[in-house]
């Protein structure tokens, strides 16, 4: 049996400003023409349909535009909600879309409830494990423990058991959505750490035959069975480098499963691109030619701040969208103290709480108070999430 996977449209987002909707609506179209070309016999879309829990109208008309061509593929599409999904919202109408071929799983305590599938070998359970987040899921789960690695494992216990009341042929599917451990993010995806934790192991999806991952913007394999379709289009200026693609799976009936990556077309990528140097070398060096149309994020080295730095760069490069400025250590002035930004980097509330609290007091937290704040920073984060998604 034949998939295409996907994952992260983010539907609605923006690039620095730049709007999206008219390749997003490309990309939409090269995902049905792709299903179509590959024969494949069903479209998995592991989440994050949407950027945002309440989406704009340019996002519900992508995804109407999307909803309008689904059907007409003649194969099952199935869809769960990520973490910048509104679960309820993404699923209403769900039992009606259903009959349409597109099946929508959004609600966690129906996780073991498969979209049934058959070829010439036998049935194929395909399971849909829509985000969970762990301070909310639990009790729709029924589990004490609010961690990614609790809710993620009750999820595929319930589906084991589902698979356990199968004929011993069928092969399993589960789309998720999570940060599974190995794996690499970017700076595009949002933080989902719990108790200082944002991930789980890959032995949570032993048993199953192949897990279509989404959350991860770049397409990677965590092991032969687990893979990140990765995002269609970049979302940040760190997956420059990324190769965008889709995701072709073949699903034999006993061997592992063949993935294929099959890249998006160079018109449906964004045209990015990095720049560092002094300002002066950046407007002069006919090297940079070929950049005049790229969207740029550029780093300038120069001793001091250049004067209108931005207004002179969008001059020869109307499309620089970020600029920062790390000026080159000077001999004899060279200092050991980072700057406020490069403190900062790579941190999370978390660590710059305690930062903060060694700066004023003079010690770090004690462990009762550590723990203390680890409680308050899950606790907002799990209010930001349940505010925007629920």
């Amino acid at each position: 049996m034949r998939f295409l996977h996907t994952s992260d449209w983010h539907l609605g987002r923006r690039f620095h400003g730049e709007d999206l909707t008219d390749i997003q609506r490309k990309v939409i179209d090269h995902i049905c023409a792709t299903a179509r070309a590959e024969n494949v016999d069903a479209l998995l879309i592991a989440g994050d349909i949407y950027d945002r829990a309440i989406p704009s109208l340019d996002a519900v008309r992508l995804f109407s535009h999307a909803l309008e061509q689904l059907p007409d593929l003649g194969i099952p599409t199935i869809v769960i909600s990520g973490n910048h999904d509104s679960a309820h919202r993404l699923g209403v109408g769900a039992s009606l879309l259903s009959r349409a071929g597109v099946h929508l799983r959004t609600d966690p305590a129906r996780a073991g409830t498969p979209v049934l599938l058959a070829d010439d070998h036998g049935p194929v359970a395909v399971y849909g494990v829509p985000y969970l987040e762990p301070s909310l899921a639990r009790a729709q789960l029924d589990i004490e423990e609010a961690s990614h690695q609790a809710v993620l494992t009750s999820a595929l216990d319930r589906i084991r058991a589902d698979l356990a009341d199968r004929p011993a042929d069928t092969r399993s599917v589960v789309l998720a959505h999570a940060f599974v451990t190995g794996a690499v993010g970017c700076d595009s995806e949002r933080d989902i750490a719990v108790g200082g934790v944002d991930h789980a192991p890959a032995g949570v999806f032993d048993g199953i035959d192949y897990v279509a991952l989404g959350h991860l913007h770049g397409a990677q394999r965590v092991n032969s069975r687990i893979h990140y379709s990765g995002s269609p289009l970049a979302y940040s200026f760190s997956e420059t480098g990324h190769t965008k693609s889709l995701t072709l799976v073949d699903l034999p009936a006993h061997a592992e499963p063949t993935v294929t990556r099959t890249d998006l077309p160079d018109a449906l990528r964004l045209p990015l691109a990095r720049l560092a140097g002094p300002i002066e070398d950046l407007l002069s060096d006919p090297a940079h030619d070929h950049l005049a149309e790229a969207w740029l994020d550029v780093t300038l080295t120069d001793t001091a701040r250049p004067y209108e730095a931005m207004a002179r760069l969008r001059q020869r490069f109307p499309r620089t969208l970020h600029l920062a400025h790390t000026p080159p250590v000077i001999p004899g002035q060279a200092t050991d103290t980072p700057t406020y930004r490069e403190r900062l980097h790579g941190r999370g509330d978390l660590d710059i709480t305690h930062d903060f609290i060694a700066a004023v007091r003079g010690t770090k937290p004690t462990q009762d108070e550590a723990d203390l704040l680890q409680e308050a920073v899950d606790e907002l984060r799990a209010r930001a999430q349940e505010k925007e998604t629920v």
